[in-house]
């Protein structure tokens, strides 16, 4: 609903697979970017990528730590739009400033 494609279909299991093809935005940078806000993702290829191993068209987020921490379905929805507004504001320093503060707002009772 943010502009992403999952490639895997949706939430059906603990893992999606984001595509940042046409964003701009490589797979490493965006694990590069949401470190920075503490959340964790890994670049990961996706099908028929163009880009180098080492770089990445797309993202890998899983849900268990999240589940772990006792999240449940409006704390994903928080984390889902931490995660787009921290991708569409990568340059932004004050808004992953602020984002970064959200995360640790959010974990801080886990």
């Amino acid at each position: 609903n943010r502009g992403y494609k999952l490639l895997t279909g949706g939430t059906d299991n603990h893992l999606m697979l984001l595509d940042l093809r046409g964003t701009g935005i490589t797979g490493k940078d965006a694990e590069t970017n949401l470190d920075k806000v503490r959340i964790t993702v890994n670049k990961n290829s996706i099908p028929f990528d163009t880009e180098s191993p080492t770089i990445t068209s797309g993202v890998r987020i899983g849900t268990p730590a999240v589940t772990t921490r006792g999240f449940k379905e409006d704390d994903f929805v928080k984390v889902a739009k931490i995660i787009s507004k921290s991708l569409k504001n990568i340059d932004n320093e004050e808004i992953q400033e602020t984002l970064k503060k959200e995360v640790l707002e959010l974990t801080k009772n886990c």
